[in-house]
């Protein structure tokens, strides 16, 4: 995480969403609280979703693809008997339906929900078909029709179950609509079902504790603008957090100043990794993502600038 002046920021941010505001709000208000231009959320919530939205700040874009990819964690309250159009409490309830299962057959059938599973995503989604998103669609009551995608459900606890409120605690692949999961297993059930609550516990191994609110955002700036981002510092994440998950290749500064310049250099041991970490010299300084051709040769992928 680097700072310059007030409004360049390269790092990321752990936002913890409130109810009621879109993600897009959500980064529009941050943005204009931090006074910045360069930034972007990755991965949507729901407006009646609560919880982690990382926020990428400048160089930190760069790498948003890795954030986008990772696991989600989430705890969900379904109410049984009840279905809408968007499959949540955001509209109105549809259908009624008589509850009608026992406790095993309940566990049963999240059981059958584990592992690899096909997913046909909502219409009330942000999936583009012909350069609109497909809810546009959906308020025209226009049915696109969509193909099944591959996710993967590592983890769907029963967490509480009372006045026909199903409460889970899910782990999931990136790409997994919960909202469809809460329906899917409503249908399974015979009942029906939708999301009345939803909070994203984490996203991929992002510190919890790092997590801030909106409010305290704006608490801090209100504060002290002067100082805001030296307040901030602690609620940062180092940019290339995302890509720990990548071999190392230290390189001398003259072997990164050829790759800064976007030439190829010759590697002389293998690395079995679609992507390398750059860094350079001693201190070991994060200079940006390489990849390794079938010549053994590395060459830049995505480099951070240093014009900060």
């Amino acid at each position: 995480m680097f700072f310059k002046k007030r409004t360049i920021i390269n790092g990321i941010l752990l936002v913890d969403k409130p109810s009621g505001f879109s993600s897009n709000q959500v980064l529009q208000t941050v943005k204009k609280i931090l006074n910045v231009k360069k930034a972007g959320h990755t991965g949507s919530l729901d407006p009646i979703a609560t919880g982690m939205l990382p926020i990428c700040f400048g160089e930190a874009t760069k790498f948003s693809q890795f954030l986008i990819n990772s696991n989600k964690h989430y705890r969900v309250v379904a109410k049984l008997g009840q279905t809408t159009k968007t499959s949540d409490s955001e509209s109105a309830i549809i259908k009624f339906r008589t509850i009608n299962f026992t406790f095993s057959k309940l566990i049963k059938i999240l059981n059958s929900f584990h592992g690899i599973i096909d997913q046909i995503p909502s219409m009330y989604s942000a999936i583009k078909y012909k350069g609109k998103s497909l809810y546009t669609y959906a308020r025209r009551g226009v049915c696109i029709p969509r193909n099944s995608r591959k996710i993967v459900i590592y983890k769907l606890k029963c967490v509480n179950y009372e006045n026909f409120c199903l409460e889970l605690e899910v782990l999931c692949s990136k790409g997994t609509y919960i909202r469809t999961l809460v329906e899917d297993i409503g249908e399974k059930l015979g009942c029906g079902a939708h999301v009345i609550k939803l909070h994203r516990i984490q996203v991929g191994n992002y510190p919890i504790s790092q997590m801030i609110t909106v409010k305290k955002l704006q608490e801090l700036y209100e504060k002290d603008k002067k100082f805001v981002l030296k307040e901030l510092t602690k609620f940062f994440i180092p940019l290339d957090f995302p890509v720990l998950i990548f071999p190392e290749l230290n390189l001398s500064f003259d072997k990164s100043k050829k790759i800064k310049n976007g030439e190829k250099i010759k590697i002389f041991y293998y690395i079995y990794s679609p992507f390398v970490r750059i860094t350079e010299g001693e201190n070991r300084i994060f200079i940006g993502l390489g990849k390794i051709n079938k010549f053994q040769e590395l060459f830049p992928y995505r480099l951070i600038s240093t014009n900060f």
